[in-house]
């Protein structure tokens, strides 16, 4: 028996040692192959940064900041307000002591300080110019209600119960151009589209549609890919299902993930405005067309949006109602050729989407009313102090001018009054010369006559 167990043991040994050079010769085939890399869209990927979004997001930080106090001096009766109060009420907008003067003199097309005729103080107000972009903003917004109320009926329609909170919307309402009032001017001005009612159970307000229509559950991506195919003529295979990607610069596509970005752009997908409350989601396919299908809804939900972006923190208010990932900022960095998320504006505390598709060069593509009158005020932040010089110049040429021409005309209307008064008079006397029998030769003899009568008497 142990010769046996002996003698096996050599003859294993024997057999292991002919395999061992073919099992080298295999290890070394496989490690000098290259691994196989995944053709799905990373999970996690490093943000890139795009100047043209960051910079634009420079200029609205400022003009953050000056809306702030455009509505301070517009809440105020006379509209102006002391400079030795102005410390005291920035505080609320975050500025130290002094700092509200120093920013309130960079933008001198925007504030004017004067001082008070009568009280010798100054005082700060809104120059002519930023009136007039209130103004022009103003009536933008009122002018453009029609498509605001299309814009809120979309909005409704693509969430899951057709209805949102009261507070959410308003907190967005300048983002989508409703104004101010909208809950008068546009919710209930518009009984036949839309329902305000108060939830029994979280005791908020609530806005509901009254009813879906089907000429409005289209989407705009929809409408860009048949614009395509009518002036490119593509597979329609190709673009039925896809998105317009532009990759920032400085972004690297490998050959892998440009394989999974053409898988993932025919991935089919149900609609942002489809109820998808019955559907099955628990295969694999279905939660690959949610993804999907989430990418369309924010895509679509700044296609709705005035200038074509909006802050995370406030998308992520429609969170629930619409069927979005918990994890947004994450979610969003894999599609960095359809959105850009802009850490500028806020010291990095708030993050602002954009869609890229629909801006070139820093500027919107298809610009409407309040966007133009919005850039408006864009302009008037990035101004030369050196131009509101020479205008307030001009501005104070152009006063002195008119004071000369008032005194003139004063003066020349006071002259002429006076010859004419002079002139008036000269023909009362001509008009009683002639109208009288007598002359003035005759008017003595009648009184030498009457003194003799009297004499003789």
């Amino acid at each position: 028996m142990r010769i046996f167990i002996a003698y096996s043991a050599n003859l294993f040994k024997h057999k292991w040692e002919t395999f061992k050079p073919v099992q080298l010769v295999l290890y070394n085939l496989t490690s000098t192959r290259p691994m196989s890399q995944s053709t799905s869209i990373p999970k996690k990927l490093q943000r890139v940064r795009d100047h043209g979004f960051d910079n634009y997001m420079e200029v609205e930080k400022k003009m953050r900041k000056v809306r702030k106090f455009q509505d301070l001096l517009l809440s105020i009766p006379n509209q102006n307000i002391p400079i030795s109060r102005l410390d005291t009420l920035a505080r609320r907008f975050g500025f130290k002591q002094h700092e509200a003067g120093a920013f309130i003199l960079k933008f001198p097309h925007v504030f004017e300080i004067y001082e008070h005729p009568v009280q010798r103080i100054l005082y700060c107000r809104l120059t002519r110019k930023a009136h007039l972009q209130i103004e022009q903003e103003k009536q933008a917004i009122l002018g453009q209600i029609p498509e605001a109320v299309t814009r809120l009926q979309k909005l409704l329609m693509m969430s899951n119960t057709g209805r949102l909170r009261l507070e959410h919307v308003r907190i967005a309402r300048s983002e989508f151009g409703l104004p101010d009032d909208f809950e008068y001017s546009v919710v209930l001005k518009h009984p036949q589209y839309f329902r305000l009612f108060d939830a029994e159970e979280t005791r908020n307000k609530y806005i509901e549609i009254v009813e879906k229509e089907k000429s409005l559950a289209v989407c705009n991506i929809e409408k860009l890919r048949e614009k395509e195919y009518r002036e490119k003529g593509a597979d329609s295979e190709d673009i039925r299902f896809s998105f317009i990607v532009n990759f920032p610069p400085g972004f690297k596509i490998g050959k892998y993930y440009r394989i999974a970005v053409w898988k993932w752009q025919r991935v089919p997908y149900w609609s942002p405005y489809e109820d998808v409350s019955d559907y099955d989601l628990r295969s694999l396919e279905a939660q690959k067309r949610m993804e999907k299908r989430a990418v369309a809804t924010i895509h679509e939900l700044l296609s709705l949006t005035v200038e074509k972006k909006i802050t995370l923190e406030r998308i992520a208010h429609f969170r629930m109602a619409m069927n979005l990932p918990k994890k947004l900022k994450d979610f969003l960095l894999q599609h960095q050729g359809i959105f850009y998320i802009s850490t500028r504006g806020n010291y990095g505390k708030m993050h602002t989407v954009f869609l890229r598709e629909a801006y070139k060069r820093g500027e919107l593509i298809e610009p409407n009313e309040v966007y133009l009158a919005r850039r408006k005020l864009a302009e008037l932040v990035l101004s030369s102090p050196r131009n509101a010089k020479v205008d307030g110049e001009l501005v104070s040429f152009k006063r002195r001018e008119n004071d000369e021409m008032g005194f003139f005309r004063r003066d020349y209307v006071e002259n002429g009054s006076e010859d004419f008064r002079g002139r008036e008079n000269e023909n009362e006397d001509r008009v009683s010369d002639v109208g009288s029998d007598f002359s003035d030769e005759d008017d003595d003899s009648v009184d030498i006559g009457d003194k003799t009568d009297a004499e003789v008497n």
